[in-house]
């Protein structure tokens, strides 16, 4: 198995998924206009800034400078879902972007008048 990981540009995370997510975003380049700087900012970024993860014999991702210099992950790691690949985090700050996440959509939920989303340990 192949996973190739790109540090998100928004993100302490990684975004990591199969050959079919560097296949995507490669996709998405050839749509671009090969002489814009666009199309080069975006091929550095996969091809340049981006890399295939190690696995070890049982198929563990090995922990390298790549990851730990971007996420800050050190012994542990949190995988997060993320639509259409996963996302490696470094579980304090994972925790920090999960509430900061719930907080922004309960209050656009209150905004457009729906009830609010319940606390982070669930109903009261």
């Amino acid at each position: 198995m192949e996973l190739y990981a790109l540090r998100s540009l928004h993100l302490p995370a990684l975004d990591v998924g199969g050959p079919d997510f560097l296949t995507r975003y490669d996709g998405r380049l050839t749509s671009e206009d090969p002489f814009a700087e666009t199309a080069d900012d975006m091929s550095f970024y996969l091809h340049a800034d981006g890399t295939f993860l190690k696995l070890d014999q049982d198929g563990r991702i090995t922990v390298t400078d790549f990851i730990r210099e971007h996420t800050g992950i050190g012994t542990d790691v949190t995988f997060a879902g993320a639509n259409t690949h996963f996302q490696m985090w470094q579980p304090e700050r994972f925790e920090e972007h999960r509430a900061t996440v719930r907080a922004r959509l309960a209050a656009r939920r209150q905004m457009a008048g729906g009830v609010a989303l319940p606390p982070q340990g669930g109903a009261e």
